[in-house]
């Protein structure tokens, strides 16, 4: 199956300021940026089937592209970050700040989740895609999460993760076996 993992335009949130499942606004720019994807987009279509985070930056750019009833899954949200949710970073008074930076693979913000349990649960989301007898799938979704699927199908190692995020707008493609 092929999956096309589509990430959302950029945000209008100030840098620095920490956020992951916070239903943030996406900038003045969404017409320009959300027509280019839209454009890359079309060399992958048609698809047999579309899936969208909840949040409204990936409804809007999904409902942009054609696909507005694309199916919602709460599995593909952006990491969840918990009490630190739109503070900004260098203001965050959590003694877990200083191990959460030395081990974000293990360990969680404040009532959030480490990004281990992202991947899980991103992975979740695709073991039972792989169930499904479709052959091309679009995915809207976050950073975070195109990370994870990256991960999942053997393209980039845990480790060096970040090194590979897709920019605003941005396509990824991968392949996993039914």
């Amino acid at each position: 199956m092929e999956i096309v993992l589509i990430r959302h335009t950029s945000v209008d949130v100030p840098q620095g300021i920490c956020y992951g499942q916070t239903d943030v606004p996406v900038k003045a720019t969404f017409e320009q940026e959300a027509a280019a994807t839209k454009a890359n987009l079309q060399a992958y279509e048609p698809f047999d089937k579309v899936f969208c985070s909840p949040l409204t930056r990936c409804v809007k750019l999904a409902t942009y592209c054609g696909y507005a009833d694309a199916q919602r899954d709460d599995r593909i949200k952006e990491i969840n970050f918990g009490e630190w949710e739109m503070k900004p970073f260098d203001v965050i008074n959590d003694p877990r700040m200083q191990e959460w930076f030395d081990d974000y693979l293990h360990v969680a913000p404040t009532g959030g989740e480490s990004f281990l349990e992202q991947y899980q649960r991103v992975a979740a989301f695709l073991d039972e895609l792989r169930k499904k007898p479709y052959g091309r799938v679009a995915v809207f979704a976050h950073g975070g999460v195109l990370l994870c699927a990256q991960i999942y199908a053997g393209m980039v190692k845990l480790e060096e993760a970040f090194n590979a995020l897709t920019p605003y707008g941005g396509i990824v493609t991968l392949s996993i076996e039914q």
